[in-house]
């Protein structure tokens, strides 16, 4: 039977010598089963479904900063422009939308107020307009001046929504080029259902979904050029995306230095270090020129990166005297937030909390994990140390900012866990190097393949119980009558349709875990772990001896600049699909 190639990241850019065979590269890929691709296609579909009930479940401004997100959506849609942070006050219309009379539309409510404003500060205009100009649209679309305020806002949760499905797709796929391994690559799809502040934060009105997903699609290009892809178009789409990305938010920008490091050390060296640099130099300029210009009006116009919008609600307070920031103070307000709000802390003011065994285990056992097997000197560091740089930018980033904001105003803000969604697709690939390395036998990694799916998809399912349960139940997870009239009350969607929604969530997901213990995490070692405990010296990949005979591969030169993956048992070309 065949087998997969093992991770490598040297032998895919090694120099050619003109007049060789390898002067005329062909493209391989591990083969995709029938199966596997099935799998993802369920989960995917699976989290579409639970992204939308979600967008239907939640009751109105019931997610973080939704009722500043929407405004700005429908000041946009109204044509009133993006004044400066600060500026843009809330429409009388949307702050009172969620006590309207339920027969009200918002076109109705907005002739009644005028379109006045309210003394409160609407902060989004701090951000660039890309994705409220996106969701007016929506507005547009759906006729919102003849909807209800929460048909209104369900037409931009579920904006979010669709942006946000195809996430488990990309993590499978950035998980099986860095791993080569259909097992791992499953439980990378299931890890993006098992974090629920995802679901809840991409299918509400908020910028965090095009960011999610736009940085997504840039780790996945991003490991594609790491792992041997030194196409144009690849490049090309790579900084198309990188600049889309930061078009819609500043907690896109540490993908900047990671698409740098990426790049800079794509090749090792195998390539020459000026090749290399103007390859990064030529992405990171075509990305600047689709997204540069909003902080570059920022620097010329306000003397900073980005403004805030939170300084006249927040205005700078002195500490009291003879005392200042405490940085142990800081610390612990910042972990603790920081992982409560990534895995599960939902509603308008972040009241609906999962039990703290869930989040904090689950941050402990991720980042363990990382930290004592991901970076070992074993083919594959470069890879790993590149993906790591995308969370510890991340990191940087945001806790410079609020440090700075914790000195000026002795609040410590801005430690929220959805920061740090942009770098989830490298925290998944980079948990999935580190558990392949801890988990040493075949019988382990296949327990470890069906707990982690069921695990994953149950957390993602029982999320929605439980945020049913804290509006509806009085913080009891359970269904009753009375409870399903609540829901009924707050929701534009029929009840019947949401419970068969869940239901089917449940259902596909099982599918899918089923299927993927059964069909591919039992798969035999000749099939797939054969290689994953490749013990050969690293040198000995620079080259393959196998018999050209052995390979399935179409003989078609490739252009220049394709890549040459490293060669296995289990290969098929560009041409063979």
């Amino acid at each position: 039977m065949a087998t997969e190639a093992p991770v490598s990241d040297r032998p895919a850019d090694r120099p050619v010598t003109p007049g060789t065979a390898a002067h005329h590269p062909v493209v391989h890929h591990p083969v995709v089963r029938r199966t596997e691709r099935v799998v993802v296609a369920i989960v995917t579909a699976a989290f579409a479904i639970v992204l939308f009930t979600w967008a239907a479940v939640v009751p109105m401004y019931q997610a973080a900063d939704e009722r500043a997100h929407f405004d700005a959506v429908v000041h946009v849609a109204i044509g009133d422009g993006w004044p400066d942070p600060g500026d843009l006050h809330l429409l009388r219309a949307v702050d009172e939308a969620d006590t309207a009379p339920p027969s009200a539309t918002m076109g109705q409510l907005l002739d009644e107020t005028g379109r006045a404003e309210t003394d409160t500060v609407d902060q989004m205009t701090q951000h660039p307009p890309t994705y409220y100009a996106v969701a007016a649209g929506v507005l547009h679309l759906v006729d919102f001046a003849a909807r209800t305020p929460d048909q209104a806002l369900l037409a931009v949760r579920l904006l979010g929504a669709l942006l946000l499905a195809p996430l488990p797709a990309l993590a499978w796929a950035t998980v099986r080029r860095v791993t080569r391994s259909p097992r791992a690559a499953l439980v990378g799809a299931f890890a993006v259902v098992a974090v629920p502040e995802l679901a809840s934060i991409g299918a509400s009105a908020s910028n965090d979904a095009p960011v999610v997903l736009f940085s997504a699609t840039t780790v996945w290009l991003a490991t594609r050029v790491l792992t041997g892809d030194r196409r144009v178009r690849t490049s090309v789409a790579l900084a198309v995306s990188l600049g889309v990305a930061i078009l819609f938010k500043g907690t896109a920008l540490p993908l900047i230095p990671f698409v740098a490091v990426a790049l800079l050390l794509a090749g090792g060296p195998a390539v020459r270090f000026g090749a290399r640099l103007v390859r990064t130099v030529g992405v990171l300029a075509g990305a600047a020129v689709i997204g540069a210009w909003w902080w570059l009006r920022n620097l010329l116009v306000f003397h900073t990166l980005q403004p805030s919008g939170f300084e006249s609600i927040r205005p700078p307070k002195p500490f009291p005297a003879g005392t200042g920031p405490d940085p142990f103070r800081f610390a612990d307000v910042s972990w603790s937030t920081i992982a409560r709000t990534f895995w599960g802390s939902f509603g308008g003011r972040a009241q609906w909390i999962l039990s703290p065994v869930v989040f904090e285990t689950a941050t402990v056992l991720a980042l363990g994990a990382i930290l004592v097997w991901a970076f070992r000197r074993e083919p594959g560091l470069r890879v790993a140390v590149a993906l790591a740089s995308l969370p510890a930018a991340v990191l940087v980033f945001q806790t410079a900012n609020a440090w700075g904001s914790y000195s000026a105003t002795t609040v410590v803000g801005a430690t929220q866990g959805r920061y740090y969604f942009p770098a989830l697709v490298a925290f998944i690939a980079l948990s999935a190097i580190a558990w392949r390395r801890a988990l040493t036998t075949d019988t382990g990694r296949r327990r470890a393949t069906v707990v982690v799916s069921a695990l994953g998809a149950a957390l993602g399912c029982y999320a929605l119980v439980f945020v049913y349960g804290s509006f509806a139940e009085r913080s009891r997870v359970r269904v009753t009558p009375a409870g399903l009239d609540v829901l009924a009350a707050s929701s534009p969607v029929p009840v019947p349709v949401l419970v068969s929604a869940w239901c089917a969530a449940v259902l596909l997901l099982a599918v899918a875990v089923v299927l993927a213990y059964g069909r591919v995490a039992r798969r035999p070692r000749t099939e797939d772990d054969a290689v994953e405990r490749d013990t050969t010296p690293a040198h000995a990949h620079e080259r393959d001896t196998t018999p050209a005979h052995a390979h399935e591969r179409d003989t078609t030169p490739a252009p220049a600049d394709d890549p040459v993956l490293p060669d296995s048992t289990d290969v098929r070309s560009e041409h063979a699909g």
